[in-house]
């Protein structure tokens, strides 16, 4: 195996649908985030806003079951290929690129975050 470089403790991640390689989302991940998705096949990641460790589906249901990981040449960022359930972003869209920069909506909602998270 192939370890990331954890540089300040976390490694950037790309994920991205297994079957359709849509970009689902960006997170970051720190080493115990890295074990638990290796070991539960289920993906973690780590809040630097929240400043803890986070299961991608916990609150909402909507997991990201792993199919495979791939590690770049500097070993310094991952991409996760995925099969998401539901929707990757809180917002509601499948993906949380879901808009152009100019505030073009081009994703689909699936969702409606009210109902799964509350107000």
């Amino acid at each position: 195996m192939i370890d990331p470089e954890f540089k300040e403790g976390l490694v950037p991640v790309i994920v991205q649908d297994a079957g359709t390689l849509e970009v689902l989302m960006f997170a970051w991940m720190s080493r115990e985030a890295f074990d638990l998705t290796r070991s539960t096949g289920i993906a973690h990641y780590y809040s630097r806003s929240r400043g803890k460790l986070w299961k991608k589906g916990e609150s909402s249901g909507h997991y990201q079951r792993i199919r495979e990981i791939r590690i770049d040449c500097d070993r310094d960022c991952l991409l996760l290929l995925v099969d998401q359930e539901v929707a990757a972003c809180h917002t509601g869209y499948r993906s949380c690129f879901y808009s152009t920069i100019d505030g073009t909506i081009i994703g689909k909602k699936v969702f409606d975050p009210r109902n799964v998270y509350g107000n």
